[in-house]
């Protein structure tokens, strides 16, 4: 029994769609590098990230909190609804479905976790990368593909530093109850 896992609110709906593991895809291979050899340290730090990521509004703030001008031109996900939202948990934004969105990612040999001190890096393979660049030369995707190199570049961050910032920023975030919708 792990307490942890047990604790958080079972996934009900559809399951995670092609978009969300398109979503992870982009942001995990923007962290990789273009060698391959960095990666995101941890699931909170994927999380918070994510958040930033999934929620265009929320990382438009969090860029003028740190001074970035982030011009994000023309974004269709600026308006669109979010596929899934993200719900309040212990440590801040987070989605129960990233057990199975990684477990697809890396059954599909997309991602490749590796562990060091009981934190998983996750880095995408060569096929991943290749998959990855390509979505990001499309139309729909090139937006997300800039989000998440502003991300790096600007909030390359420890993911309980991630959090103390979006604890900081988004107030409202820290007052939800948890598993409330986000």
């Amino acid at each position: 029994m792990n307490p942890v896992h047990d604790t958080l609110p079972a996934i009900s709906g559809p399951p995670p769609s092609a978009d969300a593991q398109a979503r992870l895809l982009l942001l995990i291979d923007v962290f990789s590098g273009t060698t391959g050899d960095g990666g995101v340290e941890g699931r909170m730090k994927l999380a918070k990230l994510d958040f930033l990521l999934r929620y265009p509004d929320r990382f438009k703030q969090m860029m003028a909190v740190r001074g970035v001008e982030a011009d994000l031109g023309e974004d269709p996900w600026l308006t669109g609804a979010i596929e899934q939202s993200m719900i309040r948990y212990r440590y801040g934004p987070w989605d129960p479905a990233y057990y199975s969105l990684l477990g697809a990612l890396i059954g599909k040999g997309l991602i490749q976790p590796s562990h060091r001190d009981a934190i998983a890096t996750y880095r995408t393979t060569p096929a991943g990368r290749q998959l990855a660049r390509a979505l990001a030369e499309t139309d729909s995707w090139r937006p997300v593909r800039h989000r998440a190199r502003l991300l790096r570049r600007h909030l390359n961050l420890s993911g309980t530093r991630l959090k103390d910032l979006i604890y900081q920023t988004f107030p409202d975030i820290v007052e939800a109850n948890w598993g409330t919708a986000l």
